[in-house]
């Protein structure tokens, strides 16, 4: 019933830029906080960004500030992850997350991921 489908990822070169999508169904998607992750083989997963439900309010790791942007369209049950600049340590399987702790639906659910190799 839930899903979270990733969309956008593949080969960049240093410095270029990609917009990573996140398509949600099976659930209120206006409600949920929506995040980002990343894991690189051998590393721990790591929030890359996150954007809240109603007021939009964002936050981002300090290694990707000022080159990443994530919005939401919820009437498209979508959310984003413009990425720009990008560096070889970008390159991860990129996740998205949907997250609401409380309240009737609430609920924790990923995606499959999708694959960002920056390289040149």
């Amino acid at each position: 019933q839930v899903q979270l489908v990733e969309s956008g990822g593949g080969l960049v070169q240093p410095g270029g830029s990609l917009r990573l999508s996140c398509a949600a169904s099976g659930f209120t998607f206006s409600l949920y906080d929506m995040k980002w992750y990343r894991q690189a083989p051998g590393k721990e997963r790591e929030l890359v960004a996150g954007i809240s439900m109603f007021d939009d309010v964002t936050n981002y790791a300090d290694s990707v500030k000022g080159r990443f942007t994530i919005f939401r369209e919820d009437a498209k049950n979508t959310v984003y992850l413009q990425m720009n600049s990008l560096k070889p340590e970008d390159t991860a399987v990129y996740l998205c997350n949907a997250r609401r702790d409380y309240g009737l639906g609430r609920g924790d659910y990923w995606g499959q991921g999708t694959q960002v190799t920056v390289s040149s």
